[in-house]
């Protein structure tokens, strides 16, 4: 199956070689992990039998690390692979529609070069921006185990502390939310209490800690098919919420 995805810095980008070492470290140790019996079974067994449309298709099936500009100053954070998008491409919210609504509203907002994402080698890059996701392989259903999440989120609370830029973070759904708040917590953000509520739209101010600064934490609808094809999420409304995370940086 080869290298995991790299997750470059742009070139003019101002990461260190220390910090790309960091980064590809990280990412090294993710793309390793076989923490979670169920989602290992999962991954690989999704792999095994593909649909039609990806019959022949070499499957990534290992877990995914984040993708983006390594001084991003944005973040956005979704749920986890999908079983024949990140699953099978290797890369976080490529090679499925979700990812083509993401893509396309970070390329209108300015923080990628191009709206498709279809696999590595397709010429995306990101600008200011990261994208990673609470868990790192696909679950059966979309649905985690909150002992899953628990397994999983200390990958995001060191990929936080790398991307020392970060100030604004764009929750993708509610579980992306609520992971968010959490891994903000573990490295010692001061959260709000009581929790903040998700909604489309919803902006919570995060204070700096010792590991992490203060960050602007905004929620939006996840762009999964069950959104966007019902009208709970549109173009004017994701558009919105990269403005937003555009105007506060």
């Amino acid at each position: 199956m080869g290298r995991p995805p790299s997750p470059t810095t742009p070139a003019g980008a101002g990461a260190s070689a220390t910090e790309g070492r960091e980064f590809a470290a990280l990412a090294g140790e993710i793309v390793g992990c076989r923490r979670c019996p169920r989602l290992v079974a999962w991954r690989e067994a999704v792999a095994a039998d593909p649909p039609k449309r990806h019959r022949g298709e070499r499957y990534w099936a290992r877990p995914v690390a984040g993708f983006g500009d390594q001084d991003a100053r944005i973040v956005v954070v979704g749920l986890a692979p999908a079983a024949h998008g990140a699953n099978r491409t290797g890369r976080i919210f490529t090679g499925d529609r979700s990812g083509d609504w993401l893509f396309a509203a970070m390329h209108r907002a300015g923080l990628a070069n191009q709206p498709e994402s279809v696999g590595p080698g397709d010429g995306l890059r990101l600008r200011g921006a990261w994208v990673t996701a609470i868990n790192r392989c696909a679950p059966p259903d979309n649905k985690p185990t909150p002992a899953e999440r628990d397994e999983c989120l200390p990958y995001l609370v060191r990929e936080l502390e790398l991307l020392r830029s970060a100030r604004v973070l764009v929750a993708l759904g509610s579980y992306g939310w609520d992971g968010a708040l959490r891994a903000l917590r573990a490295a010692g953000s001061e959260v709000p209490r009581p929790k903040p509520r998700f909604g489309h739209g919803s902006e919570a101010q995060v204070g700096a800690g010792e590991r992490l600064a203060a960050i602007t934490l905004l929620g939006c609808f996840h762009p999964s098919q069950q959104n966007t094809f019902t009208g709970k999420l549109t173009e004017p409304m994701i558009d919105a919420v990269f403005a937003r995370a555009v105007e506060l940086i």
